[in-house]
């Protein structure tokens, strides 16, 4: 069952291969959705400062009736966040909100604040962020590091004046979206790649052409765009409150032929619809 299998990060710690994603669950909601997830038999949860859930997934983290030890937990440095000591106070406040000792992961969310998304470069901010999430990481406060949102560029700043180079890089990855540049660009340099929206924040629902090969292989579109990532060698995040949906996003023990992964690769999609309001799905 994929909810046992693992991928193994460069620094030696294994990262389950299919996790909950959390964004747009309410921080009251949050609780019990990843308690329901551990429940099912997720290990891999993933949240943001930016989503204002972090206590309630803490919360079901602490409560989720499994060891700590068996649970992957990350979280995100709020995008706006380009500087040293409020990248260290951050740290310790998700730390404080989440009443966990250490988290799993951390990333920086963007590489731009959300208000100037693919403008400038912060070059030196994300570099003082990360010195925070390495010093972090020293003194055992997380366990492993990486970032989100970055292109290949900004990897490489990073990268040319670190000590502990980026584990993650997670990205918008998804039938109709897929940076194979940076997938092999992030491959080559060992950084794994975890895949949010892997539904396309629900858009790729619409596609006759996605729902029909789904049908053939007699599964629902969303575990057919889960397994895709899954081949593809990524994280994929689906994001869902719901237990039953939590259920088929993990049932998904079958394989997609070579053929039908290149056309779904070459598919594309422009438009999100009423989620294009939000900078990952804008375009830019």
């Amino acid at each position: 069952m994929i909810l046992n299998e693992t991928y193994m990060l460069t620094d030696g710690r294994p990262i389950p291969k299919l996790g909950l994603g959390t964004w747009f669950i309410d921080d009251g909601a949050a609780a019990q959705a990843v308690r329901d997830a551990i429940g099912i038999g997720y290990r891999n949860i993933d949240t943001a400062q930016a989503y204002g859930n972090e206590r309630g997934v803490g919360e079901g983290v602490r409560t989720g009736g499994v060891p700590r030890g068996e649970l992957f937990v990350s979280s995100k440095l709020a995008a706006e966040i380009k500087d040293y000591d409020d990248a260290v106070a951050a740290i310790d406040g998700s730390l404080a909100t989440m009443g966990l000792e250490y988290l799993d992961l951390m990333l920086i969310h963007a590489p731009q604040p959300w208000n100037d998304w693919r403008g400038g470069t912060y070059a030196e901010g994300n570099r003082a962020a990360w010195r925070a999430l390495e010093e972090a990481q020293q003194a055992g406060k997380l366990r492993s590091i990486g970032v989100s949102n970055f292109e290949q560029s900004d990897v490489e700043n990073i990268i040319e004046v670190c000590t502990v180079a980026p584990q993650v890089n997670q990205v918008l990855f998804h039938v109709g979206n897929t940076p194979d540049d940076l997938l092999s660009y992030c491959t080559g340099q060992g950084i794994l790649i975890e895949a949010y929206s892997p539904i396309a924040h629900g858009e790729i629902l619409e596609n006759a052409d996605v729902a029909e090969m789904a049908a053939r292989y007699s599964v629902t579109v969303p575990q057919l765009c889960i397994r895709y990532a899954l081949q593809l060698g990524t994280v994929p995040l689906p994001k869902t409150a719901n237990p039953d949906h939590m259920r088929e996003n993990a049932q998904v023990d079958f394989t997609i032929s070579d053929e039908d992964i290149n056309t779904l690769w070459r598919l594309r999609i422009s438009d999100y619809g009423q989620s294009s309001r939000f900078p990952v799905f804008s375009g830019k």
